[in-house]
């Protein structure tokens, strides 16, 4: 069963340069979550400082009841052991076979024997695809294999938290529908708490059961994955759509300039996509942290947008009349009720309840 990983205030500079600050999130034991973000926002930096390779500025990281910022290296040494790390080449030694390299950590973590250490890699490369791989160069298979080698050898440790740095990167569509069907199937058979990094808004809209958004050096929200397929935020809307209107520009962020002459031309965000069902296992049996479709947008009377959950009946709340859908600002609706009705649109928010998020910073003139 996994962990869970609780963030608080975290702040990471290289010299002047400020990567993210105070950011504050709850990773759920036993769920996949996705952090998203464009490109130099510091989403690999923050992999890096969960599992203690990097040391924030400051801020706190609650790992199986200890602060992994505060403790002595030896008891990170044991924290560490309940990661497992899928790097973005997946890492593997250029002149081991993929039976080497998949049974290297065992060899270095722990006192079994050679005939243990078989069982245990076999038994991972048979839940990862990879049967009859075992004596194959890394430079004699593709880029799907080399991935699936990676998590192979991230899992026989055991771990309770499993971290992904960008999995799909060099796959095409296809075999990143593969190795997203995969991560499910794993997350339901082993519980463990998953962390995806990722550019992909197909994996990001699907897979997890709870998505984060890096921006602006802050994290942008945080919180369940109808959430924020559903929120209005116009980073969230344009990253979700990947379109160029918006407040991201080619450096990060557009100044004041850019987003008037984009308003003066007329530009404006697109409207939400329908909210998909999420990636089932692929028995079709739900996993045990797997929340029922469209259970957030009834909790918090949030209409989705047209089209969702298609070939589902699922119960959601009723369009209104001025036939705007999802919410709006940086807070979801308070939770509605039992019997009362959908509350107005941009009402007050129960901020002691609600999902990690915080309002995004006008840019600052340097």
């Amino acid at each position: 069963m996994g962990v869970e990983i609780k963030v608080e205030h975290l702040t990471k500079r290289f010299g002047r340069q400020t990567i993210w600050e105070d950011v504050s999130l709850t990773l759920p034991a036993g769920e996949i979550s996705v952090m998203l973000g464009p490109s130099g926002t510091g989403k690999s930096v923050f992999l890096k400082t969960l599992i203690g390779l990097l040391k924030p500025e400051a801020g706190s990281i609650l790992i199986a009841g200890q602060d992994i910022t505060r403790i002595k290296e030896r008891e990170l040494y044991q924290i560490r052991k309940l990661f497992g790390v899928l790097f973005q080449d997946g890492a593997l030694f250029g002149s081991q076979n993929l039976y080497d390299n998949i049974a290297f950590p065992l060899r270095e973590h722990t006192k079994k024997s050679e005939s243990q250490i078989k069982d245990i890699v076999l038994e991972k490369m048979e839940m990862t695809g990879l049967s009859g791989a075992e004596r194959k160069l890394p430079g004699e298979i593709s880029g799907g294999m080399r991935k699936r080698a990676g998590l192979a050898r991230a899992l026989v440790l055991d771990p309770e938290i499993l971290l992904f740095d960008e999995p799909d990167s060099g796959l095409d569509p296809v075999r990143t529908a593969y190795l997203n069907q995969l991560i499910v199937d794993l997350n339901a058979e082993i519980k463990a708490t998953f962390l995806i990094v990722t550019h992909d808004i197909a994996t990001a809209r699907s897979v997890p059961d709870n998505i984060g958004l890096l921006y602006r050096r802050h994290l942008a929200m945080f919180g369940p994955r109808e959430m924020l397929l559903s929120s209005n935020e116009p980073v969230v809307r344009q990253f979700l759509n990947g379109q160029r209107q918006g407040p991201i520009g080619m450096a990060e962020e557009k100044d004041a300039g850019e987003l008037a002459a984009e308003a003066a031309g007329g530009g404006s965000l697109g409207t939400l996509p329908p909210i998909p069902e999420q990636l089932p296992t692929s028995d079709g049996s739900p996993r045990t942290s797997q929340r029922a479709p469209g259970s957030w947008l009834r909790e918090h009377g949030v209409v989705p947008p047209p089209g969702s959950f298609p070939g589902l009946d699922v119960e959601v709340p009723e369009p209104h009349t001025d036939g705007l859908t999802g919410w709006t600002g940086v807070q979801p609706p308070r939770p509605v009720p039992a019997g009362s009705r959908t509350p107005a649109r941009g009402g007050a928010a129960d901020k002691t309840s609600s999902p990690s998020r915080r309002p995004l910073r006008p840019r600052v003139s340097r």
